[in-house]
């Protein structure tokens, strides 16, 4: 809901290898950096108030405002933090802007429109990392490149003379940990006379990570300086200000351009690389989303100044635009001179708001309509339904009334596409299995197969409908490979569709087309979306009236739960009220929350029950999952005389709950293999670094060795 709000604070930080380089350096070097720094954020506030800034005026409309219109400038304050709160070196400005603006129309003073302010905040943020690199090699001849950040990650830029070891150092908490270790195991020794064995060193580090864990303390900048060049001095084997200075000291001039010097064809082909990185990934854009990529595209160049830098980005995204389709109509009436922008544009139409797509994506989305319009699929007679639906299963469940009623739709429609919506609880795997049943019974065993986004959800469909199922990129790769594609009649299920890309899903459908067989899509559209360009499954739910549908949800004990969780996925925030009614949701500060999450999860691991601790980013699940190991290796869940260390800097060892991150099948597990997203109990670490997992909640068999390079590189704490 529209809020209004005092202001938006904006963080701007440079990148890790250049906060170590200022944090050793001497003071004059430190206020050069920290002076390139304070440039480029002014140069991208500035950049702010002449493409973002705007206020809405009028006294209509849907908004209560109909112009949006050029504001007179932003009114912020600044604020320079210098550290992390693990106490690494973290040079980053925090820019307050105002909410309210003059404006240009008629000198009144109004409030921001924070629409575009959060559209554009990641252009705003890779365009100040580039801008920065600019200022830093302008001023010390400093080249950069680009470093691969491990799986997941987007490639990191670094200050080439920087070492990742020195940005290692400074970028996680093992230092410290370590520090106290060795303190605690100094101090076993004074008690007992003898070193410690492995694993008691296992749990003495386990106790020096729970007494480290940081506090929100305020340092000087001198003392910090000091640890930091300390630190730096252990890891360089030398005075680290020295070296920095070595690092500052230009050996020769740096290659800078000047807007003039990039050629348009080289522009165009970036141009048209930024529309394909960014349709892969959604199935509309704006220029914002193009502009952040082309400024990551445009990073391994260096310019002459910051408006060479601006009018090379802003020619790519211009090339991007004529590359994408655009879905805005164009204005069909024209503007009064005083109701438009310099530029032209309309103030009734807001800031870079027109939506681009691809031919190519809607393209497959008109192959997928008209393939679900098709009546010339595979069907069941209705004799067969009705028997199938009236009898119990294996499991005694006989179907509800929407589920019966979807069955015999999804039978008897013929659509070469069909669709099956549910949201989750209301009994699509019941359904489904009537449906195999019944499918089976008229086109004979085997006739229905499976398929999904992942892995993991694959063998779940398999094991629940008794099917053979298959990922769908893996499906993919086989038919290119060796041909093998779907047979007459078949019904193919893909389950967890609205996670499906809609170019995947075209793919797919269009060999289920040529083969005569049927494709039936399940999912809820008002769930998670495809991480690549989706929204097919959405598409194809709503272009029909009579899709089928799962109304009836079966996993609640508490009637009223039901009603709310189909009201949250329906968008209605008043039914937050009813889980506060119903002491549901618990609210404070960040730190108060997670600890007291984790204390819930905690208790419900140790009363046995299953629990799942969900947070919201990749750097709170690491920092949970060490904090729940703690506690499990002290109270001797978790032992053994070795740990491996895995790609985030953690560890595991015998007793810990891992999950495997990437698809295998060389590597079995009974009559299984290794997928993305498994969840495995480490049983024990071998010497050569590998280790023996057996999947979680099983005390026997489904045992699989994993290679010490997949377990360092692939393998997270679960």
């Amino acid at each position: 809901m529209r809020r209004a709000v005092a202001g938006f604070d904006f963080t701007f930080s440079i990148p890790k290898s250049a906060s170590v380089l200022w944090a050793v350096a001497d003071a004059g070097t430190q206020a050069l950096i920290a002076e390139a720094h304070h440039a480029a954020v002014a140069e991208v506030v500035a950049f702010m108030e002449r493409e973002v800034a705007a206020t809405r005026t009028g006294a209509t409309g849907r908004d209560g405002a109909v112009a949006q219109v050029d504001v007179a400038g932003l009114i912020a304050t600044a604020f320079d933090h210098y550290d992390s709160r693990a106490g690494d070196p973290h040079l980053h400005t925090h820019v307050v802007v105002s909410n309210k603006v003059q404006t240009v129309l008629d000198g009144k003073w109004r409030s921001l429109d924070g629409r575009p302010l959060h559209a554009a905040t990641v252009a705003l943020s890779e365009l100040h990392e580039a801008v920065f690199a600019d200022h830093l090699t302008r001023m010390f001849g400093v080249s950069w490149e680009a470093r691969d950040m491990g799986r997941d990650r987007n490639p990191a830029w670094a200050i080439t003379a920087v070492p990742e070891e020195l940005v290692t150092e400074f970028s996680s908490r093992s230092r410290h940990i370590e520090v106290e270790k060795n303190r605690l195991i100094a101090e076993y020794v004074t008690q007992h006379g003898r070193q410690p064995s492995t694993a008691t060193i296992i749990k003495l580090r386990a106790q020096a990570t729970l007494s480290t864990r940081p506090e929100k303390n305020v340092r000087s900048l001198a003392d910090l300086t000091a640890e930091w060049r300390s630190r730096a001095g252990r890891i360089l084997g030398s005075d680290a200000t020295s070296w920095a200075r070595t690092v500052t000291a230009a050996k020769e001039e740096p290659l800078l351009l000047g807007a003039d010097d990039v050629p348009l064809d080289v522009i165009a082909a970036i141009g048209q690389s930024v529309v394909e990185v960014v349709g892969e990934k959604r199935s509309t854009w704006r220029r914002w989303n193009l502009t952040a990529e082309a400024a990551r595209q445009t990073m391994g160049y260096r310019f002459a100044s910051t408006e060479d830098r601006e009018a090379i980005v802003g020619l790519v995204v211009d090339a991007a635009e004529a590359a994408s389709l655009r879905l805005t109509p164009p204005e069909l009436a024209s503007s009064p001179t005083v109701f438009r922008r310099p530029d032209g544009t309309s103030v009734f139409r807001p800031k870079h708001s027109t939506v681009f797509s691809s031919t190519v994506l809607l393209a497959a989305e008109d192959r997928l309509l008209d393939r679900a319009r098709t009546t010339t699929g595979p069907t069941v007679p209705l004799a067969a339904v009705e028997r199938i639906a009236a009898k119990p299963d294996r499991k005694g469940l006989v179907l509800g009334p929407d589920q019966a009623e979807a069955l015999g739709k999804i039978a008897l429609s013929g659509r070469v596409i069909d669709v099956l919506v549910g949201p989750a609880g209301a009994g699509k795997t019941t359904a489904m299995s009537a449906l195999r049943r019944a499918w089976e019974n008229e086109h004979g065993h085997g006739s229905v197969i499976g398929l999904a986004p992942s892995a993991v959800a694959a063998q779940v469909l398999a094991d629940d409908l008794g099917i053979q199922t298959e990922n769908t990129a893996k499906w993919w790769e086989l038919h290119e490979r060796t041909g093998a594609t779907f047979h007459a009649g078949q019904l193919v299920i893909v389950d967890e569709a609205s996670l499906a890309g809609t170019l995947s899903l075209d793919r797919i459908t269009v060999a289920a087309a040529e083969a005569g067989a049927k494709v039936l899509l399940v999912g809820d559209h008002a769930q998670l979306q495809s991480v690549t360009a989706g929204g097919a499954f959405s598409l194809l739910v709503h272009d029909r009236d009579d899709a089928p549908e799962l109304v009836d949800v079966h996993r609640f004990v508490n009637p009223w739960e039901k009603t709310a969780s189909l009201g949250l996925r329906h968008g209605h925030t008043d039914v937050i009220d009813t889980y506060l009614e119903h002491g549901r949701i618990q609210g404070g500060e960040t730190e108060a929350m997670i600890d007291a999450a984790y204390a819930a999860w905690r208790a419900d691991t140790l009363a046995g029950r299953a629990s799942v601790l969900i947070t919201d980013s990749t750097e709170s699940v690491t920092a949970l999952n060490v904090r729940a190991r703690t506690d499990l290796i002290l109270d001797g869940t978790v032992h053994g005389t070795r740990e491996v260390e895995l790609h985030d800097g953690t560890r595991a060892a015998t007793g810990d709950t891992v999950i495997t991150r990437r698809n295998d099948r060389r590597l079995r597990a009974g009559r299984s293999w290794v997928r993305n997203g498994d969840r495995w109990t480490v049983t024990q670490v071998r010497d050569d670094g590998s280790l023996t997992l057996r999947r979680a909640g099983r005390t026997w068999g489904g045992s699989v060795v994993l290679p010490a390079d997949y377990a360092t590189e692939d393998l997270d704490l679960g």
